[in-house]
C-alpha cells in the first residue's frame, strides 16, 4: 500500500521556476509540488530548488525542466542507482523507499533539484495536545508569538500548552524563541517560521514537524544560527528545512542526549557550517542532508563558553554536500590552557559525500580530523562512506597541527581511526596526508580496511596517493573477506 502526503506553501514563500514537481501514487493523478528557492556556495551564491513531501509505498516523480530540454541527467547519490526516463524536457522516475536526492540536468549541480522524499511522520502532535507550541501555515511576528505564548523572552518562563496561527508565514521579528523545558515546537508541513529556536539551559525539548525555518532575511546578524541547543540536554530535531542562515544550521554548546533526525539545511555564507558541537557528548544525527558553505559537521571540544570534552558522536545514514571546506571535520578547537580537551568514541556510517570544494589546501579534506589546543582525538571510525568526484580538496586529511589562526599551540595527539568500506571515484590529484606535529605530538593507529579508489583496493600508502610523514607510526591497509 502507498501514501503520499504533500504541502501547499503559504502566502509569501519564497519559490523558484526552474523546475516544475509532480508526484503520483502509480496509477492515480499527479500532483503538483511548490518549489522553494534554496541558496547554493558561498564562492559564487546561486538560486537553486528545494522540495518535499512524505511517501510510503512506491510513488512516480516527474521533474520538468523550464529551461528547455534534457539533454543529460543525474540523480545523486549515485549510490541509490535510481533508474530514470528523460522526454523532451522531463525527467521521470520511481522512489520505492524516503531518500534524499539531488536531480541534476545538462550539468548544472548549482542550479539542481534538491528532492526529498520524507517518510511519513511518526505521532505527530495534535494541534491541542498539551505542552505543543503548534504552528500551522501562518504568519505571525515574534512579539505576537511571545505574547500569546506569555513567554518572556529570557529562559525559564512558561508557555501555554497550544497556540494557534492563521495562514501566512510566522515571522519572528525579534529574531529568536526561547524554548522552555518540557515543549515541543512542531512546525507543520506548509509553515515558515522566520528566525531561530533556542534551547539554553533546559530539557526535554523537542523541535519536529514538515516546515520550514527561514533565516535569508538576517544576514545582517552575523553569528545568527538556525537551532541553538546550549547546556542543555535530551534535545530532539527532527523533520524541518533550514534555509540560509548567516552561521551555523544547528549549534550545539555544552550539551548531552541530542538527537537531530531527517534535519536537512542550506547556507551561503562563511562560517555557514551544518551541526557543530563543543563540549558535547551523546550526540546522535541520523538520515539528515547538509548542502553548506562551510564544514557539514565538525565535532570540538571546549570553545567559547563551553568547556570540556566531547564523546560519543554518531553520525550516519546522511548526505554531506560542502561547497566549502569539509564534509566532516574533528578537533581543531579546544582548553589548551588546562592541557587540551579528549574527543573520542565517534561514529560516522552509511554516509554518502556529494562535494568537497576548498581553494585553500591548509583546509582539504572530506574527511578531515585536524587536532590543534592540545587535543587528543582517538577512538573514530569511517565505515561505509561514499566519496563522489568533487571539484577542489582531497580524500582525507589526519594531521596534528598548529593552526596559528585558531590555535596558540600544537594538538597533542591522534589514536586509533579506523577507515573501513571507504570508496572514493574521483581524481585523487592531492594527496592525502596523515601528518603528525614533532615526536611528542605523534599519529599512531590508522588503519584502512577495503579502501577502494576508482574501483581499485589500496594496499599500499603509495597506491593511494598518501603522504606520511615521519612522526606516524602503525598505518595499515588491508583486505577484509567478505567486504570492499
Amino acid at each position: 500500500m502507498s501514501l503520499l502526503k504533500i504541502w501547499e506553501a503559504p502566502e509569501g514563500a519564497v519559490g523558484r521556476d526552474d523546475f516544475e514537481v509532480s508526484v503520483r501514487i502509480p496509477g492515480e493523478s499527479w500532483q503538483p509540488l511548490f518549489v522553494y528557492e534554496a541558496k547554493v556556495d558561498m564562492h559564487n551564491v546561486r538560486q537553486a530548488s528545494m522540495t518535499y513531501f512524505d511517501m510510503e509505498g512506491t510513488v512516480e516523480v516527474r521533474v520538468e525542466s523550464r529551461k528547455g530540454p534534457v539533454h543529460q541527467a543525474v540523480i545523486r547519490p549515485l549510490s541509490k542507482q535510481i533508474p530514470f526516463e528523460v522526454e523532451g524536457a522531463a525527467v521521470t522516475f520511481r522512489l520505492n523507499e524516503p531518500c534524499k536526492l539531488s536531480i541534476e540536468v545538462n550539468g548544472d549541480r548549482f542550479g539542481n533539484l534538491h528532492l526529498f522524499a520524507n517518510a511519513p511522520e511518526e505521532n505527530p502532535p495534535e494541534p491541542d495536545a498539551p505542552n505543543v507550541l503548534f504552528l500551522k501555515p501562518a504568519i505571525h511576528r515574534m512579539e505576537d508569538i511571545h505574547r500569546l505564548a506569555g513567554s518572556p523572552k529570557e529562559p525559564g518562563g512558561a508557555a501555554p500548552e497550544v497556540i494557534y496561527f492563521g495562514p501566512g508565514m510566522h515571522y519572528l521579528e525579534e529574531t529568536i524563541f526561547r524554548i522552555p523545558s518540557g515543549k515541543t515546537v512542531y512546525i507543520a508541513g506548509g509553515a515558515i517560521v522566520v528566525g531561530s529556536l533556542v534551547c539554553d539551559h533546559v530539557q526535554n525539548v523537542t523541535i519536529r514537524g514538515r516546515g520550514v525555518l527561514y533565516l535569508a532575511d538576517f544576514h545582517r546578524f552575523s553569528a545568527f544560527r538556525g537551532v541553538r541547543i546550549l547546556f542543555s540536554q535530551h534535545i530532539t530535531v527532527e523533520g524541518i528545512v533550514l534555509l540560509d542562515p548567516p552561521h551555523y544550521s544547528i549549534y550545539i554548546g555544552k550539551s548531552e542526549h541530542i538527537r537531530i533526525r531527517n534535519f536537512k539545511s542550506f547556507s551561503t555564507r562563511g562560517w555557514c557550517d551544518g551541526i557543530d558541537m563543543m563540549a558535547s557528548s551523546y550526540i546522535e544525527i541520523e538520515d539528515v542532508f547538509l548542502r553548506t558553505s562551510d564544514d557539514c559537521i565538525a565535532v570540538y571540544g571546549s570553545r567559547w563558553d563551553y568547556r570540556g570534552d566531547s564523546r560519543c558522536v554518531s553520525v550516519k545514514d546522511s548526505v554531506l554536500w560542502a561547497d566549502v571546506a569539509h564534509a566532516m571535520n574533528i578537533g581543531g578547537h579546544g582548553d589548551y590552557r588546562r592541557g587540551g580537551d579528549l574527543i573520542e568514541d565517534i561514529r560516522f556510517s552509511n554516509i554518502d559525500i556529494l562535494e568537497h570544494h576548498e581553494p585553500q589546501p591548509g583546509y582539504w579534506g572530506a574527511m578531515n580530523i585536524n587536532v590543534g589546543d592540545n587535543n587528543t582525538v582517538r577512538n573514530v571510525t569511517y565505515d561505509n562512506i561514499r566519496v563522489e568526484d568533487f571539484e577542489l580538496g582531497q580524500l582525507l586529511d589526519i594531521r596534528v597541527v598548529w593552526n596559528e589562526k585558531y590555535n596558540p599551540v600544537a594538538g597533542k595527539r591522534i589514536e586509533n581511526i579506523h577507515f573501513r568500506n571507504v570508496t572514493y571515484n574521483g581524481k585523487n590529484e592531492n594527496k592525502n596526508r596523515i601528518y603528525g606535529f614533532d615526536r611528542e605530538r605523534s599519529v599512531e593507529g590508522v588503519t584502512f580496511t577495503n579502501l577502494r579508489i576508482n574501483g581499485e583496493l589500496i594496499l599500499s600508502a603509495e597506491q593511494g596517493n598518501f603522504e606520511i610523514n615521519e612522526f606516524v607510526s602503525g598505518i595499515q591497509f588491508r583486505k577484509e573477506e567478505g567486504g570492499g
